[in-house]
């Protein structure tokens, strides 16, 4: 009678052991997907390359929508891939002035587009924002 149970309770023992390591690797799976998942949706934010630091009340800037703290993804023609200086971008609203803009940010996790509209106001500058680059 006692090899019997003795017997019976290895087995039970063997069997919560395989049972808990299944439970084990299921759940080092889901965390694997997941983080994977996670990963899979940052690479769908474009990388950005600047950032904006200061928006003056007023400006075309402000009138356009742009937030202190928008990541620039796009402005314009430059985006990340043809991106050297702050420059491009001074380029680009030189040439176009009183001709829309499409700005392209990330705001709060998000992609959001902007016109803008560089052109002549009370304050100085053709935009009436900082930019600043980003160290990545």
């Amino acid at each position: 009678l006692q090899n019997d149970h003795k017997a019976l309770m290895k087995q039970v023992e063997e069997a919560l052991h395989q049972l808990h390591a299944r439970d084990k690797e299921k759940h080092a799976r889901d965390e694997a997907e997941a983080l994977a998942e996670a990963m899979s949706q940052n690479q769908g934010l474009p990388r950005a390359f600047a950032k904006v630091n200061a928006v003056t009340p007023g400006s075309p800037a402000s009138a356009s929508g742009l937030q202190v703290d928008d990541e620039i993804v796009e402005f314009g023609s430059v985006n990340i891939n043809n991106f050297q200086s702050l420059q491009n971008i001074a380029t680009v609203v030189q040439h176009s002035e009183g001709i829309p803009l499409s700005v392209t940010v990330l705001r709060g996790g998000k992609k959001v587009h902007v016109g803008l509209t560089p052109k002549r106001w009370s304050g100085k500058g053709l935009l009436g924002c900082n930019i600043i680059p980003l160290q990545r």
